[in-house]
This record gives structure tokens, sequence and C-alpha cells, in this order.
């Protein structure tokens, strides 16, 4: 796109309540945080994060995949996500479905106006390549109305910029709180369930599955089947514009509002000694901690950490005591802003020490997640 193009684009989309700075609604379009880790293998009918907001969603198959951060990349990116089939699956079953998923909460999509009479189109745009030419869809699922609406688009060989563009809808609006109102959803494998019937693609409708994925290739068909993405945008307006960058320490803040890595990689080996929190004894069998977040999260988040045989400590009084692994109190004492946590089970301790609860194990880690 030329340079005079594209100012007449973004002049286009503010004319029509899009463009400008924080136009993307999409967190992490770039693929540049992976709090969790880099990379997953043996991935099948399970829904699984590696880069913060995006995730597979795969049902009834027997295809299995690895998932990664790759550093191939199109001119002004360092990152991508890619998807790697490691056992394919050509019988395809009804039922089965693979989807790349990103929740948006619904006070981030006012300025859609959806469902009103003043509802401005979707503008969405990303980069994709593959190890050969395939067509896909991209669904844009309105969980608070059941209305959809999906457009198919081709990888190549070489990376290519895919620009859709979803019309308005003055039916259905979205909720203005912080639940999961609208998924941004690229369908890559499914069975007849979801495509036997007509794409859905001139106008959004009450969802039926037939006309969800129609006329898709499947990634399962071989095991040479790569898919990468990267630079992925919703906005609003009629024309997608270009990528909006951002700091990165500005995409990390919004991670964190989902998910929250205080210590450790899953699967990684950095957790031996690490300090995780300041911590007392309550009594002679428990200690408490407060884990701060950098960012209020989006509820009160769940604990994800390794537990196991001795896996943790309290270090005291220059010893250590040991335990397997945490507990979180509940709304009373954990909120969105800040967890309370405690040793599982018992150490022996005393209750006027004060110490640093710590890893005791190298593959140790501690996250909060308050993913939609």
């Amino acid at each position: 796109m030329s340079k005079a193009a594209e100012l007449a684009n973004l002049i286009g989309n503010i004319n029509a309540g899009g463009g400008g700075v924080n136009k993307n609604v999409v967190i992490n379009g770039a693929m540049n945080v992976a709090q969790r880790r880099t990379s997953a293998t043996s991935i099948g009918n399970e829904n699984v994060f590696i880069l913060d907001r995006f995730f597979t969603s795969q049902a009834n198959s027997n295809g299995v995949l690895t998932m990664s951060q790759d550093s191939s990349a199109p001119s002004g990116f360092a990152n991508s996500l890619k998807l790697d089939c490691t056992t394919a699956d050509t019988s395809i079953a009804s039922g089965e479905i693979l989807t790349l998923e990103h929740k948006i909460e619904g006070q981030n999509l006012q300025a859609f106006a959806k469902g009103t009479s003043d509802a401005k189109p979707f503008a969405v745009s990303f980069y994709v390549k593959g190890n050969a030419s395939a067509t896909y869809v991209c669904e844009l699922f309105d969980v608070d109305n059941s209305r959809q609406i999906s457009k198919s688009f081709n990888v190549t060989t070489d990376w290519t910029r895919v620009e859709l563009s979803f019309p308005a809808d003055t039916t259905g609006t979205f909720d203005d709180d912080n639940a999961n109102s609208l998924q941004l959803s690229i369908w890559l494998h499914a069975g007849s369930t979801y495509t036997s019937g007509t794409l859905n693609s001139s106008s959004w409708a009450s969802f039926t599955n037939a006309n969800r994925a129609v006329g898709i290739s499947s990634f399962y068909d071989s095991t040479d089947r790569t898919f990468f993405i990267t630079g992925v945008q919703l906005e609003v307006g009629q024309n997608p514009t270009s990528f909006e960058h951002e700091p990165f320490e500005r995409t990390l803040a919004k991670c964190h509002r989902y998910y929250y890595a205080l210590l450790g990689t899953i699967g990684g080996s950095n957790g031996q000694e690490a300090h995780v929190c300041t911590a007392g004894a309550y009594n002679d069998t428990n200690a408490y901690g407060g884990v701060p977040f950098p960012v209020t999260m989006r509820a009160t988040p769940t604990l994800v950490h390794l537990t196991g045989t001795n896996y943790w400590q309290f270090y005291n009084a220059n010893h250590a005591d040991t335990f397997d692994g945490f507990t979180m109190f509940g709304e009373n004492q954990s909120n969105g802003n800040k967890a309370f946590i405690y040793n599982a089970d018992t150490v022996s301790t005393t209750n006027t020490n004060a110490g640093n609860f710590q890893g005791n194990n190298s593959g140790c880690y501690l996250h909060f997640t308050a993913e939609l």
C-alpha cells in the first residue's frame, strides 16, 4: 500500500470512529510477550496458551501440534506465533475443530457501538505464512448475543498481509463489563458440523455452526504443515490501517491484567531459591505472604504453580522449612490488586519468625491467571 493510500485509509477510519492511538483492541498482536513459556509440544484436544492472550482450542481431533514463539516475521516485526503439525489427522470426523483464539472484554469494545443505529464496521488485519498454499477462515463471534460473521483468507509460503472488512451490526450490543464479549477466531481445521453450510461472510447473523468455517483447508492434512501469524489488529473502521506498534512495557502491562508470571516459566529451570515474597509465621505450622500485582488484574485471579514434595520453602532464622505448594486466600484477602498466599501443607517454624517464600526446585514457577 502506498503512503498516500495509507494516509487516505487512516483519515477515512478516523472519520468512521477509528484510527489514532490505542486503535487496536487486540492485545499482544505483535506476538512479543510470552510470560508462560515460549514453546509447548504435544498439544491436542485442549486449550493451550503460549504467547499471551492467544490460545489454541481443539476438540475431537487426533491431530497434534507444537506451538511456539518464532523469530520468523515480516519487515517491522520481530516475532510471530508458529503452529507446526506433528501428528496429522486426514480422517476428519464431523465435530472436529482447531482454532486460534483471542478474547476481548466488552468494556473495550464500546467504540464499535454495536447494536445501535451508530454501529461501526470492524477492520481486521494480520500477517500470515505457511509451508504451502492454504485457505483458512477468520471469524468474529459476538458472545453476548450469539451472533457471528466469517471471512476466508489465503496463506502462501511468503509473508502476506491479510486485510478483512466486516460490516457494522445494528443488532445486539456488547455488554459494558469485564467479561468476554467478542472472540476473534482463526479456523484451521474443522469437520462437517462447521463446514457443511454456506459461509456467513456478508452480514452478521445468529450463529449456525454449519456456516462458520466453510471452505477451509485442514492444518492437519500433513506433518509438513505450518502456520505463522503476527501483526494481528482489530479496529473501528471500514478499512484496516497499518499495525499499531507500542512499547514492549505497555503491551506487557496490558497482558498483566490477564496473567502475571511472578516467578519462573512453565517447564523452565530458574526456580531454585528464587524469591516469591516476604512472609511471616502465623503460627508454628503456617506462614503467610502478600503478593502485589503490577497492574489491577481483570478479576480475582487463580494461582497457577508447580507442586511436588518439598518444592517450596519458608526460609527464616537461617533455616529452610520445606513444603509442597501454596494456597491462595479467597476474595476477602485476595483481589485484582493483590494475592495473599500461605503454605498448603505444614512447616515447622515459630510464630514470631519472619522470612521469605522461595522456590526449592529448579522447575518452580508461580503465576496468577484471570484470563477470559
